[in-house]
């Protein structure tokens, strides 16, 4: 199964965005963000919305549970 820290960051690649970027959008900071894609973190639940909605995807798909 697909750990989120690395669906996050393929989905993220795929969109040629930096974490920066992303976490700029977000409205976290870089580092958070980047602890999200090395497996360190986890985002809250409404980070995980905000994330979702972002990458127009459903937290099944970054979850691994759905491809």
């Amino acid at each position: 199964m697909i750990k989120f820290s690395e669906r996050l960051k393929e989905i993220r690649n795929e969109r040629k965005l930096t974490q920066k970027e992303v976490a700029k959008q977000l409205n976290i900071s870089t580092t958070c963000y980047a602890g999200y894609e090395q497996g360190y973190r986890e985002p809250d639940y409404q980070t995980l919305r905000k994330i979702c909605k972002f990458f127009n995807v459903t937290s099944d798909y970054l979850l691994g549970l759905e491809d």
